[in-house]
């Protein structure tokens, strides 16, 4: 008899269904069938039953936090049983001399790996065991997976990748995260800091681009366009010098529209090309995450928990996964799913498909860009939408229209171009698409598609026309964007391009910072942790999380080098190709140099305790209410809101009292709105911008007006 061992009870189930079987309180049997001849039980694992034992179960002094105690390296890393009752059910069938051999059936990756590896471990039992390696939990997947086992062997090398990574990152991350907790407090800042390889320098990423933003100053520059007005209608254009249509000052755009008013104008040139645009490729993980983030607003976590269910209700295939390829093998199963979705009313508009079979097509079937798992598509379980839960029905179609979406013609948009010479002088130039052929967008429209400009089409080289308006246009250049969570798990994913070109290959390869299945987790971790805040899909950072990064910049946590590095070293022992023992000598010198110079350079950190209003309750592990001063409308409480302080009776009493936390470009110190809430005006601020003027004035409370103004501003 075979005992199986799932990572979850939900798993467990779906494995166990397309055999006999029969549910008890805390396990299944598996009747004798032709896959287990002699029966088998199934267990579950309900996700990580161990977890690395706290600093004080290796020395009694590592339990305080105190600096002299660090760096904190223990020799073996050591794990303990969180979860007894569940431990206990496995352990018990593990030990009995019926089980003969043990089926590992966690997730089909590095983590699911060590969840299940681990448990064995503490039972301390030795018996064969075999690996389940599937990527759906279809009735004939989870067949075809028992028929053809793994030797438990071929996988035991991302068990040791996996522990390499928990027993680094709690190297860096235990004595990082403690030595820069008790520096701040060296600098008045009663917070813990939590620091770690992967986290920290994505928050840095998040405070540069918030710094790109706040350096910004806009610069004013003018367009001039024209209309022209000929004998079948009229189009517009703007003007241009050598292919740049910004001009530096309004009274030169105001003399070029000057003379272009009313003067006759001949089109000179007429180009029309096509460009031919593929449908998207399949979903990876961090596709999907991006898509769902800008179309539902859903965030990276919310779009994992509720792709892991559907892969759990069977509907799609295993959605931690870096790869949008298929192999032939699964496309191969494409033409009878799509047989099905033509009769799902949600779909049926979408058929007939006009594209090809994409068996050949390498855009979405090459088996070498397929690693462990293939993109995330729709098992041969094939469901209606409409009888799923709203998230879940929204992320299965996403799915779904993917599919259907490969299978269609290419979208073909033609780009038109006009040039326009007035009074043989002046070139205006002009521009826009059209859509020729609908292709793929038909299932997967944009709002794009409909922005097109009129009046552009029949024209031809050579048709006279005349300037019947000339309008000087205002314009300022735009601060870089912030980022959304879809932006950030792109970003991620991606961000190694910056490195070396050695690193910048590993970053590639190993797909940035972080995994698939770990960025999510990252960015929640971020948010817990008040190191940054979404507020409408935006992601700013806090006050906390500025503190850190300038404590952290110009050292190695700042940057994705040492990810990079770490994540070719744990690639080369997940494959087999080196021992774990050199890369976790390494970690440890990093660790104890990591401890050392943040000691040294401490000294020079700017840490501003006031700007930090949002310390942690340690036990509750709540944030406290910030708390300002009193409104000036209605002496409630104003309160911390995120971006801004606001009255905390607005819900009570609809008070609008609010001040930005950020005016003209500059942040205003948590210190001076207190000033300005108890003495109705805060001291000189330097740094306000306005335009090309930078300057300094105070902020007070207009009572007459009930708003806040500038005060003591230089004339």
């Amino acid at each position: 008899m075979q005992l199986i061992i799932a990572e979850k009870p939900d798993q467990a189930r779906k494995l166990a269904a397309p055999f006999p079987f029969k549910k008890e309180k805390d396990h299944i049997t598996i009747e004798p069938c032709a896959v287990f001849p002699r029966g088998a039980v199934m267990t579950w694992a309900l996700g990580h039953l161990l977890e690395p034992v706290p600093p004080e179960n290796y020395n009694k002094e590592w339990k305080r936090w105190k600096l002299d105690c660090l760096p904190m390296i223990p020799e073996k890393f050591n794990y303990r049983v969180k979860r007894r009752r569940e431990f206990s059910v496995i352990q018990q069938f593990a030990k009995q001399e019926k089980i003969k051999s043990i089926v590992h059936a966690g997730d089909p990756e590095r983590e699911g790996e060590a969840i299940i590896r681990l448990i064995l471990k503490e039972i301390n039992v030795h018996k064969p065991l075999f690996r389940l390696w599937i990527s759906s939990l279809t009735p004939q997947a989870v067949q075809e997976g028992f028929a053809q086992l793994k030797d438990g062997r071929e996988t035991e090398p991302l068990f040791t990748e996996a522990v390499s990574r928990a027993y680094a990152d709690w190297l860096i991350g235990m004595n990082a995260s403690r030595v820069y907790t008790l520096l701040m407090q060296q600098h008045g800042v009663q917070d813990v800091f939590s620091v770690g390889r992967v986290q920290t320098p994505t928050l840095c990423l998040v405070v540069q681009r918030e710094h790109e933003i706040a350096a910004f100053e806009p610069e004013p520059y003018w367009e001039v366009e024209a209309e022209f007005t000929h004998g079948h209608g009229t189009y517009k254009g703007t003007w241009t010098d050598e292919g740049e249509s910004k001009i530096k000052s309004r009274e030169l755009a105001e003399k070029i529209a000057d003379f272009a008013e009313n003067k006759p104008a001949e089109l000179t040139n007429y180009t029309a090309k096509e460009r031919k645009i593929p449908p998207p490729q399949l979903f990876s993980l961090s596709t999907l995450q991006s898509y769902a983030n800008k179309a539902f607003k859903f965030s990276p976590k919310k779009t994992l928990d509720t792709a892991q269910k559907l892969y759990t209700k069977g509907l799609i295939t295993y959605p931690r996964t870096d790869a949008a390829h298929v192999t032939k093998e699964e496309a191969s199963q494409f033409p009878s799913m799509l047989a099905k979705l033509k009769n799902i009313s949600a779909f049926t508009s979408y058929f007939p498909l006009n594209g090809q079979s994409v068996l050949n097509n390498k855009r979405y079937v090459d088996s070498r860009k397929v690693k462990d798992h293939y993109a995330i598509i729709p098992t041969e379980e094939i469901k209606d939408p409409e009888k799923l839960a709203d998230d879940e029905k929204k992320i299965y179609s996403a799915v779904i229209k993917r599919l259907l979406a490969a299978h269609e013609k290419v979208c073909i948009m033609e780009d038109l171009s006009v040039k326009t010479l007035v009074d043989g002088r002046a070139v205006f130039r002009s521009k826009t698409s059209r859509m020729v052929q609908e292709g793929w967008k038909k299932i997967l429209p944009s709002a794009e598609d409909n922005k097109t400009e009129k009046g552009l089409h029949n024209l031809y080289k050579g048709l006279p026309s005349k300037v019947t308006e000339a309008e000087v246009i205002s314009k300022k250049t735009k601060p870089p964007k912030r980022f959304t969570e879809g932006d950030l798990i792109q970003l991620m994913k991606t961000c190694g391009r910056q490195l070396d070109p050695e690193l910048a290959q590993v970053m590639k390869e190993t797909e940035g910072l972080g995994t698939e299945a770990t960025r999510a987790g990252i960015i929640t971790v971020l948010k817990d942790r008040g190191y940054i805040r979404v507020t409408k899909n935006m992601v700013f950072a806090t006050e906390k999380g500025e503190a850190l990064y300038f404590a952290v910049s110009g050292t190695i946590l700042a940057s994705p080098e040492m990810t990079a590095k770490w994540e070719q070293r744990l690639a080369e022992i997940g494959e087999g190709k080196k021992g774990a023992g050199a890369f976790l000598e390494q970690v440890k010198k990093l660790t104890s140099h990591l401890v050392t110079e943040a000691q040294k350079e401490s000294g020079e950190w700017k840490v501003d305790k006031e700007a930090l209003p949002a310390q942690s309750n340690r036990k509750s592990g709540r944030k406290r209410t910030v708390k300002a001063g009193p409104c000036p409308l209605c002496s409630a409480d104003v309160v911390d809101k995120g971006n801004f302080y606001g009255c905390s009776a607005y819900r009570r009493t609809s008070c609008s009292f609010t001040i930005s936390k950020t005016i003209l470009g500059k942040k205003i110190p948590l210190k001076q709105v207190k000033t300005l809430l108890k003495e109705g005006k805060t001291e000189k601020i330097d740094g306000f911008k306005k335009g090309e003027e930078t300057f300094q004035a105070a902020l007070a409370w207009d009572g007459e007006n009930k708003k806040v103004i500038f005060s003591s501003r230089p004339s």
